[in-house]
């Protein structure tokens, strides 16, 4: 399914994970450049290339650039004749390897629009999560997401696509079926299902917009506590609406304890990762921001929390960034009991900026602390209770993934455990009244 990109502002976007976030405006060349020098330049290869240059001079965490002469690159790049972007790109990637910086990248338009649309938690399709089912060896529908046109024409879970638009479909890759079945919201696509005790047939959908789920919940009765299970996936710009819908539904089930599952996480939108914190606990500190010159910026909650119920926070070695941010601040608060394996250890921050011909760069513009001034990077978040799942374990979650998040899930029934227990993770949190704090985190240039 082809995702639709949405934008955000300057103000509201900030890289923090796997993900992206994009701003909406192109950044100016800087003031370096003198009128003939930007005529020359403009609507060439060339201008891509110093708008490249002028950003990472600007913005860039280390003003040093990893004891690179960052002038000679910029003389450098411009000293040579490019016949296309793609050289361009070429020499964008070489100039910013020197940087030493995997997270300050460039990318190309198809890979820009790819990671952009991902944190805006949308989709133009028609709604539908598919596989290679490992039996039949076709592609089957997992399922049809809420409110998209699948679900109103009534795909259902197991139902066979033998053909797209014509296109048979056997020995065709997840991938190149999303290709063709993603397009333009308001075109059509023609896909030939099976189902079973029916014959084959012709359904035909109209794409839309959807929004995509990056939050699932169910509550579950384990021994005597109800416990609300909330899976988070990535920090989408839909993330925070989604978890405070759970939070809700959950509490109206009354659910007495939480879990909330950050396993796999690879992190995504900082303003997201601040929301949904706030959602658990009403004071005390999120995270910590320093940019270059050592400016810093402090985001603290603001007496929105929405529930004080137990709560455990699984983590494992693929917990990245935005998930970093929030199992630090829900730790350092003792909001909860962190359970699972270290983290992966990603402190950095990137500001991510929309190119003259649809390409994009990411740039590292601050480093993270958790609230108590831990620097995670490289090291990532220990937890309270450090649990490592065997091969077997994890070959047996990954083979099965309907068993993730109950008792065969060794680490959700650890987490299951320690609420259970007799000790002050079972027991609500207690806030003392103060006056709200105030935070500046919306004023974060990103």
């Amino acid at each position: 399914m082809n995702q639709s990109a949405k934008r955000h502002s300057p103000l509201q976007a900030a890289l923090i994970g796997g993900a992206i976030a994009t701003t909406a405006t192109l950044s100016v060349c800087g003031q370096a450049l003198t009128r003939s020098v930007h005529a020359a330049l403009q609507d060439s290869p060339k201008a891509l290339v110093d708008q490249v240059w002028q950003l990472v001079n600007r913005e860039y965490v280390d003003g040093k650039f990893n004891q690179q002469d960052w002038q000679a690159t910029r003389q450098s790049l411009l000293s040579k004749n490019y016949t296309s972007n793609e050289q361009a790109y070429v020499a964008i990637r070489e100039a910013l390897q020197k940087l030493g910086d995997p997270y300050t990248r460039f990318m190309d338009p198809k890979q820009f629009e790819t990671l952009t649309s991902q944190t805006s938690g949308e989709v133009s399709g028609i709604g539908i999560r598919m596989e290679i089912n490992e039996k039949t060896k076709r592609l089957t529908v997992i399922e049809a997401i809420e409110n998209s046109p699948a679900l109103k024409a009534g795909i259902q879970a197991g139902d066979e696509i033998l053909a797209i638009d014509g296109k048979p479909t056997l020995k065709m890759k997840v991938d190149d079926a999303s290709s063709l079945i993603r397009g333009k919201v308001g075109s059509l696509v023609t896909l030939k299902l099976g189902r079973t005790g029916k014959n084959a047939f012709d359904l035909k959908l109209t794409r839309a917009t959807i929004e995509v789920p990056t939050v699932r919940y169910t509550l579950k009765q384990e021994g005597g506590r109800r416990i609300g299970y909330i899976r988070l996936r990535e920090f989408s710009a839909h993330a925070a609406d989604q978890m405070r819908r759970a939070i809700r539904n959950l509490d109206n089930q009354k659910a007495d304890s939480y879990v909330l599952d950050l396993r796999g996480n690879p992190g995504g939108l900082l303003q997201a990762s601040i929301e949904i914190a706030r959602m658990w606990y009403d004071n005390g500190g999120i995270v910590k921001t320093v940019d270059r010159v050592g400016s810093s910026e402090e985001t603290k909650a603001n007496r929105t929390a929405l529930t004080n119920r137990p709560l455990a926070v699984l983590v494992d070695g693929n917990s990245a960034s935005a998930s970093e941010i929030l199992t630090g601040a829900l730790k350092d608060n003792k909001r909860a009991v962190v359970v699972g394996s270290q983290t992966f250890g990603k402190a950095l921050v990137q500001s991510v900026h929309e190119l003259a011909d649809g390409s994009g760069l990411a740039v590292t513009i601050a480093h993270y602390y958790t609230p108590k001034g831990t620097d995670i990077n490289h090291k990532g978040i220990t937890p309270d209770i450090k649990l490592e799942l065997t091969e077997a374990q994890e070959r047996q979650l990954a083979s099965n993934p309907d068993l993730i998040g109950t008792q065969s899930d060794p680490q959700y029934a650890r987490a299951i455990a320690a609420l259970s227990s007799n000790s002050k993770f079972a027991q609500p949190v207690t806030v003392p009244n103060s006056q709200p704090l105030s935070s500046r985190a919306e004023d974060l240039k990103f």
